[in-house]
């Protein structure tokens, strides 16, 4: 009888770059804030540091077959949160440093792949009050975050946000990346186009799925004619629904990732929602029988029966938990790789301990459900695996106590907002 040891240990070989993940584990891109930031000026922000390079040496470690970044933004001023990494041609390519990730995820044999992002609406309005989107459809306050309202996108602006991804591809190249993963969903700003809900557009970037597809095609053709490298591995991460009325839809999920595969993606990990889809997303998950822990496995098993997609390999994300059930979704075909974020924040040794045996799952935690404090808690764990010290186990009352208290007198009205509702 076959283990899920057996099963989520082996190798997985990639149909147009030829690349080989040594694993069916992948650490999903989370916000890792630990690049440098500037608040005074612009040129001196978006740094790798030191303890980002740590982060991915220590998961490499942990014997995750693919490692992909948190967002790399390719325009200085349009942030999903300070401290993110940048790669901007206006700024210091910052090579070295991406070098250094780039050898630290390695270290035990990982594929590293950096995802590269605009967040589009989606910047903080302390970061940047005049956001950049395909229309100017306002996103509301969320968490007590605000947003700006967001200027469309004229044609030469367009244009310039494609060179910059290619650009951004290219440095990570140089640095010794083994691929890139475009940011397509979680309503950054690919998402937005795609979207009918907010993109409003008339030209050739709206209107019909093709035209609203546009934007990621221009993206994924000016990489590979950037970087040349028949090689280089091209992820694109897609929402299989934006859960938002309006919003990008599971049967334009199967249309696109279609056209994916045509253009020579070897890897779509599906995701889904956005900033705003809080409530519909947390209906779907309680939806869910208890029995089936991925979220979007639905959507994976609608993809994969599309005659369409044959070639390119899917990976599934959000909320796998236990060993079993990963590797029943990779045995019956549902996806081919096992994506986990916030697991690997707490147990960055995780994937290692499954493989070995000493463990039959990841380990929950004591946030009351739906809370965004899981996102903070797992970026101070990604910050302590950065430090190279004891990651927190929020598995316990008296961590979690100490973190809401310790988040209590940091954020106090965003705090009060996320104890009183379900965001």
């Amino acid at each position: 009888m076959t283990t899920p040891q057996e099963v989520l240990g082996e190798p997985i070989t990639f149909p147009f770059s030829g690349k080989t993940a040594k694993n069916r584990f992948l650490k999903s891109a989370m916000s890792e804030r630990l690049a440098t930031f500037s608040t005074f000026d612009p040129y001196d922000r978006g740094r790798p540091t030191e303890e980002l390079a740590r982060a991915y040496e220590t998961w490499s470690n942990g014997n995750i077959g693919i490692l992909v970044t948190g967002n790399i933004q390719v325009k200085k001023d349009h942030l999903e949160a300070t401290g993110n990494a940048i790669i901007d041609n206006e700024l210091p390519d910052y090579i070295e440093d991406f070098r250094r990730i780039a050898q630290g995820a390695r270290t035990n044999g990982s594929l590293i792949l950096g995802q590269l992002c605009h967040p589009g609406r989606q910047v903080p309005i302390n970061i940047n009050p005049y956001p950049e989107s395909a229309s100017d459809v306002e996103l509301v306050s969320v968490g007590g975050i605000e947003f700006g309202r967001p200027i469309p996108l004229a044609r030469d602006g367009i244009k310039d946000i494609v060179d910059r991804f290619a650009y951004a591809a290219s440095v990570l190249h140089q640095a010794g990346f083994d691929g890139v993963q475009v940011q397509g969903g979680h309503g950054y700003l690919i998402n937005q186009f795609l979207s009918k809900r907010t993109n409003r557009r008339t030209d050739e970037y709206g209107g019909s799925l093709l035209n609203r597809s546009r934007l990621l095609f221009d993206v994924l053709q000016a990489i590979k004619s950037t970087v040349k490298d028949s090689g280089f591995m091209i992820s694109v991460k897609l929402n299989a629904d934006d859960f938002v009325p309006g919003g990008f839809s599971a049967d334009e999920a199967v249309q696109v990732a279609r056209a994916l595969e045509q253009r020579g993606v070897d890897l779509i990990e599906l995701s889904g929602g956005t900033y705003e889809h809080v409530p519909e997303m947390h209906k779907h998950k309680r939806a869910i029988p208890a029995d089936q822990e991925a979220y979007f496995i639905n959507y994976a098993k609608k993809l994969r029966s599309n005659p369409g997609l044959r070639r390119s390999k899917i990976v599934l994300t959000g909320g796998f938990r236990s060993a079993t059930a990963m590797a029943i979704a990779v045995a019956e075909g549902h996806t081919d790789l096992v994506g986990m974020a916030r697991p690997f924040a707490a147990e960055p040794f995780l994937a290692l301990d499954i493989l070995k045996g000493l463990k039959t799952g990841a380990k929950g935690d004591k946030f009351t459900p739906g809370q965004w404090l899981r996102l903070a808690a797992a970026g101070h764990q990604i910050a302590e695996i950065g430090n190279g010290v004891d990651v927190t186990d929020f598995d316990n009352f008296f961590e979690v106590s100490r973190f809401v208290a310790k988040m209590q007198g940091e954020i106090p009205e965003m705090m009060a907002e996320a104890l009183s509702s379900d965001i």
